[in-house]
């Protein structure tokens, strides 16, 4: 007999089954040619070996050791996905794999698997066509690193980490850690103690990028822990687009990634900061990311999050500055076996300071989405303004979302809103669409690209394009 609850099932396997994000574009591997190797797990020992490789200063070594034992103090977080979590084995995780060559400024001079590996993934043509500058990351260094000549001039910076803080420390070292401290949360002591890879970016006073730069991040060998950290300095009037993407092949033992990204935005100043996030399905994905904004600034997150086995990441912006202002914008996709931990965190600590958090996400088959945020407006303030918005789609009966908003407003002289809303894609919908012509595939595609289609068009359309590819929802001969 075919029941309601039969068709329920059917649709559930159906859709479960339709829904497969392309990933081959990053499933992918070669063979590993690492000069050094810092072994497995971690230890003093680990932190000595990467100090030594990238011949790090005095005050670098004592900031990781003291990091370490930081890490080591603290409890896995309990409040989070604890299940998950425990089951990060370090010990059998490697936290540093490089083939000892400094950083390319020219794609010729890159090692051949290396460029063929940036090549598959469009990283040469895309700096080609509209980027400012890139780097390229293989495992824990950058294999490239660019940035166009008249920026240069201009005195923009576009190097990696390790170059910044040996070659501008007295840019670099006044804000390394202090936007997020090595004693924020257990996985930022443990970048701080083993951070290798990332960015360094200074905008000089009202010098305005009309195009981005980017940075990719690629995991190429098994058992293995990526730390990049980023620093951005966006000094007073400058404006500076940032955009990220990542990739993995799949493998069949856990990969961890684990970065911090500090952005410093000075007066006048704006900083958009852009990930699109597609790591496979076998990587820990725990990510901090904090924003500073001084007066008039302006911090921008546009955040998407579509892989990974479990990402715990929650962009947050403190508005130091009066008038500042700071935004979170994110779309995440979870499948079965997928959590996406995600959200925002806004700290207001200037009058008349403005915040915007917009969140939508999407579960499917028996993934599980959850939006994390936290909203502080202290008593003493005046003028503050934020907007909250949280909506979910599901997909299946079996796909879960959760939200967990904590907003936080003393006094009475702000204004705050909340709203937040969970549906599904109903067989009704489904139906009426493929009664106009739509196959099955199609009708479910254009009902959850119409859930974020107003926030696919905040990224710029490069990165749309990418991210409407990685949310294939061509779901042909399928129910949903």
């Amino acid at each position: 007999m075919f029941t309601e609850d039969t068709a329920t099932a059917l649709l559930d396997e159906e859709t479960h089954d339709a829904i497969n994000i392309d990933r081959t574009k990053g499933d992918f591997t070669f063979p590993e040619r690492n000069k050094f190797d810092a072994g497995w797990g971690l230890s003093s020992a680990t932190v000595d070996y990467i100090c030594d490789v990238k011949q790090d200063p005095d005050w670098v070594r004592e900031f990781r050791h003291k990091a370490l034992a930081v890490f080591e103090s603290k409890p896995t977080p309990t409040n989070w996905a604890t299940e998950d979590l425990n089951n990060i084995d370090y010990s059998k995780i490697r936290f540093y794999l490089s083939d000892g060559e400094k950083p390319k400024r020219s794609w010729d001079d890159v090692p051949a698997d290396v460029l063929e590996t940036f090549e598959r993934l469009g990283i040469p043509q895309q700096e080609r066509a509209f980027l400012a500058g890139v780097e390229a990351q293989f495992d824990s260094e950058a294999a490239y690193s660019n940035v166009k000549e008249e920026l240069s001039k201009q005195g923009v910076i576009f190097v990696t980490s390790a170059e910044g803080l040996k070659e501008h420390e007295e840019i670099f070292r006044p804000w390394f850690g202090k936007v997020i401290p090595t004693g924020d949360n257990k996985y930022s002591a443990l970048n701080s103690a083993v951070f290798s890879g990332g960015s360094f970016i200074y905008i000089p006073k009202g010098v305005k990028l009309k195009q981005p730069l980017q940075a990719y991040f690629r995991i190429n060998s098994e058992s293995f822990g990526q730390f990049e950290r980023t620093l951005i300095i966006a000094d007073e009037g400058s404006e500076v687009m940032y955009m990220e993407g990542c990739t993995a092949p799949k493998f069949e033992t856990a990969t961890l990634h684990s970065a911090v990204v500090e952005l410093v935005a000075l007066k006048g100043a704006k900083i958009q900061y852009i990930t699109v996030q597609n790591w496979s399905s076998n990587v820990f994905n725990l990510v901090t990311k904090r924003g500073l904004a001084m007066e008039d600034a302006e911090v921008r997150w546009i955040d998407c999050n579509i892989g990974s086995r479990l990402t715990m990441k929650y962009p947050g912006v403190i508005m130091k500055g009066e008038r500042a202002r700071g935004e979170v914008i994110s779309i995440a996709l979870a499948n079965t076996g997928q959590h996406q931990d995600t959200g925002a965190k806004m700290i207001h600590a200037a009058d008349n300071t403005t915040s915007n958090v917009v969140s939508k996400s999407i579960s499917v088959g028996k993934g599980r989405s959850t939006y994390r945020g936290q909203v502080f407006i202290p008593k003493h303030l005046k003028g503050c303004k934020n907007n909250t918005e949280c909506d979910a789609l599901l997909i299946n009966s079996n796909s879960r979302t959760d939200t967990y908003p904590a907003i936080t407003v003393k006094g009475n002289r702000h204004a705050t809103q909340h709203e937040a809303s969970v549906s599904q894609v109903s067989e009704e919908m489904l139906f009426y669409m493929q009664q106009r012509g739509l196959n099955e595939g199609q009708a479910m595609s254009l009902a959850v690209n119409g859930f974020i289609n107003d926030l696919v068009r905040e990224f710029p359309m490069e990165y749309s394009v990418e991210l409407k590819r990685l949310i294939d929802l061509e779901m042909e001969g399928s129910v949903g």
